[in-house]
């Protein structure tokens, strides 16, 4: 069978942000680099300033003397101590992940990324699980404790399969979510269950959202999913094209099989947004779907 793999890291994935985890029970190294400090202001859809560089950060101390209470401790860059905050809005040139992504370098993707999906934990964890009390953030941002018995509770991730189903030939699955607009497809993607591993979960999605049952399930790798505070862990898997399609849990207005030309031409349009009439168009760079079939696609050479 033959087999494909990501010629590189999905842009999300790349790191190289120093995270400095061993200063965020240390508030005085946290005060000491306040005054240096630069701030990431997010607004509650997810957007920010942005300038001729990219992201745009705000200083530390613009916002007081000290570290702010509800601010989240992102690592150090360049020397200065990096931070970000949820804010209630914003002026000038706005932007968010999806519409600037593209244009900013690795760490400027890592600081962001990260600095979503904290803040989107944070903006859902105000109470503890356990007994419904009030929580007040601790660990410069990377926990909350409870206030009626000290629990410390943690940023939540929730791991998503996302899988390129093709049929071993010159053949891939695309589908459309009922909410996306007409031409727009991408591959299948779903969310863990409780008590599932990820290939028992690739196999009930697929099943689930298009009818089909697949083999060779194989890793191609993973990247943090923000929206809200997702991990994407991509596989590829086989399906047999000629078993029809059924949309069992609603979650697929059509899906269709496309042949590798198809979606080599529609990668060279661009993305969703491309101005174009074809009846194919893909994700954006900033997706690991879009990593995924560009590998694929080449792996026909």
């Amino acid at each position: 069978m033959p087999r494909f793999e990501l010629a590189s890291p999905p842009l999300l994935s790349r790191s190289p942000l120093n995270r400095a985890e061993e200063l965020r029970k240390d508030p005085d190294a946290l005060r000491a680099g306040w005054p240096d400090a630069k701030v990431l202001q997010v607004d509650h859809r997810g957007r920010l300033q942005v300038g001729p560089d990219g992201l745009t950060f705000t200083p530390a101390t613009d916002l007081g003397a000290e570290p702010a209470v509800d601010a989240v401790f992102l690592g150090i860059d360049d020397g200065h101590h990096l931070w970000a905050k949820r804010v209630g809005a914003l002026t000038g040139e706005l932007g968010d992940l999806r519409t600037i992504g593209e244009t900013l370098d690795e760490t400027q993707l890592s600081i962001l990324t990260s600095a979503l999906a904290i803040l989107n934990w944070h903006a859902s964890a105000s109470f503890s699980a356990l007994d419904g009390a009030a929580t007040t953030p601790s660990s410069a941002g990377w926990s909350r404790t409870s206030t009626s018995n000290g629990h410390e509770e943690f940023p939540r991730t929730d791991p998503a399969v996302i899988c390129l189903v093709h049929d071993g030939g010159d053949r891939v699955l695309l589908a459309r979510a009922p909410a996306w607009p007409e031409r727009r497809f991408s591959v299948l993607a779903g969310f863990v269950e409780a008590g599932e591993s990820l290939e028992t979960c690739v196999v009930r999605e697929i099943q689930e959202e298009v009818g089909l049952t697949v083999s060779d399930i194989t890793y191609l790798g993973s990247q943090p999913w923000p929206f809200p505070r997702s991990v994407m862990i991509g596989f590829s898997a086989v399906a047999d094209p000629d078993v029809p399609l059924r949309f069992l849990d609603g979650e697929i207005a059509e899906a269709h099989w496309f042949d590798r030309e198809e979606v080599r031409g529609a990668l060279e349009l661009g993305d969703w947004a491309a101005d174009s009439d074809s009846r194919l168009l893909l994700p954006g760079s900033i997706s690991i779907a879009r990593g995924m079939l560009e590998a694929w696609a080449a792996s026909g050479d």
